[in-house]
């Protein structure tokens, strides 16, 4: 019968994609963690993954196992839980890197003070990208940007903070030429990436303040995007995260938009049901303790 770390390393060769990067995270060998696949898989009598030379890709069987096994290691992990008064266990999130930038950075250092035997696993992503994860439960929930399609309806997301959409341009460029209008027509346009969710929030801000951009580099990283805008390589519209002190940053002009302001919503993404609910309420708990503060 497997043990539960043979049933772990499943989890994380799922997440991963890779026996090496599951093995490192777990604290086995790389072959170990690839016998302790191989073992599952012959106790089970199936192949788990479609297997090349170069690639391990989650096959229909393996995709069936996810849930049931997430909900083994849950209850394994919650059996001394039952004698506490705290969390304990791991869940494992998906985040935006902008978001451990903004508010959600701050509440997950409260929750790991408060609840220190609780083992939060964090991986950055894209929100469409985590919204698949999610739905195959290779994560537990992701803080992500609100959707602009309708969710599938076995998922639901709730709204944790916003973030206004602002301008910001360098400093530096602005001492050498002023302008009435922040947006030089000597400076290009850095876009956060265009199909992605922030990237739909930037075409709104865009359309709803009837801006006229010259089109520059396109980026999936805000943080990328405020470096590049401080080296006077262009200017952008990005969400005003909570923890950059932007009135006292002196490479970076910051612009109130005149038109609508767009925010940026930021919430929890999770299944309707699944094992580590009593973690994902206790964040949107925190949530709300902190905008009373």
């Amino acid at each position: 019968m497997s043990s539960i770390r043979t049933l772990k390393n499943f989890l994380a060769i799922t997440r991963h994609k890779s026996v090496a990067a599951a093995a490192r995270e777990i604290g086995l060998t790389a072959a170990a963690a690839g016998q302790q696949l191989q073992q599952l898989e012959k106790e089970i009598g199936l192949e788990l993954f479609d297997r090349t030379k170069r690639s391990l890709s989650l096959n229909a069987h393996g995709r069936s196992l996810i849930e049931p096994i997430q909900e083994i290691v849950a209850r394994y992990e919650a059996l001394s839980s039952h004698l506490k008064s705290d969390l304990s266990g791991t869940i494992v999130l998906g985040a935006l890197v902008s978001t451990l930038m903004g508010a959600f950075g701050k509440t997950l250092n409260e929750l790991k003070q408060n609840f220190p035997s609780l083992e939060v696993k964090l991986i950055a992503g894209l929100s469409s990208d985590f919204l698949d994860q999610v739905l195959e439960g290779s994560i537990d929930a992701a803080i992500v940007t609100e959707s602009p399609y309708a969710l599938p309806q076995n998922v639901q997301w709730t709204e944790l903070y916003k973030e206004p959409m602002i301008l910001i341009t360098p400093v530096s460029k602005l001492k050498r030429k002023e302008s009435a209008s922040p947006i030089g027509s000597n400076l290009p346009f850095i876009r956060f990436e265009r199909n992605t969710w922030t990237g739909h929030l930037v075409d709104q801000t865009i359309k709803a303040n009837k801006l006229s951009i010259q089109e520059g580099m396109e980026l999936n990283s805000v943080e990328a995007i405020v470096e590049l805008v401080r080296q006077g390589l262009g200017y952008s519209i990005v969400p005003k995260l909570a923890n950059i002190a932007w009135s006292s940053d002196r490479q970076l002009s910051i612009h109130e938009l005149e038109g609508k302001t767009i925010f940026r919503k930021v919430g929890l993404l999770e299944r309707k049901k699944h094992t580590r609910q009593n973690v994902t309420q206790m964040i949107k708990q925190q949530f709300l303790i902190s905008a009373k503060k």
